[in-house]
């Protein structure tokens, strides 16, 4: 005879906890470095800011590169949240997949059109 206690959980799409938290943390410190490294460019520009101060700093290559990163880095960041809103707060799976696939392709296409900006494509 088989005894059963306590009811039957079910799991569903789990066991994300560490990572999220760890990627949230991870992409929030590059972002908030990003920032201060930008500011600290500004604040040292001499001159009036105008386009062609910003049109300097995001000139270098090195610093393509940083923003690319802050891109994606900023893209995962909005996608572990939102997918976590959408997975604790809506219940309907349907409902939910939508959402999810529409977020998806909305963060795909700012991403895409903030590299297209940054390399002027």
């Amino acid at each position: 005879m088989s005894v059963n206690y306590g009811s039957k959980r079910i799991v569903v799409g789990a066991h994300y906890g560490l990572r999220d938290w760890l990627s949230q943390r991870v992409t929030a410190a590059l972002m908030a470095l990003f920032t201060v490294v930008v500011l600290a460019q500004l604040i040292f520009t001499k001159g009036p800011i105008g386009y062609a101060a910003w049109a300097g700093i995001f000139s270098s290559q090195w610093m393509k590169t940083v923003t690319f990163s802050v891109i994606v880095a900023l893209a995962w960041h909005v996608w572990v949240g939102v997918r976590d809103i959408w997975m604790d707060y809506i219940q309907p799976v349907g409902l939910r997949l939508v959402l999810q696939v529409f977020s998806i392709v909305w963060l795909v296409g700012c991403a895409g059109w903030g590299f297209q900006v940054l390399w002027r494509l």
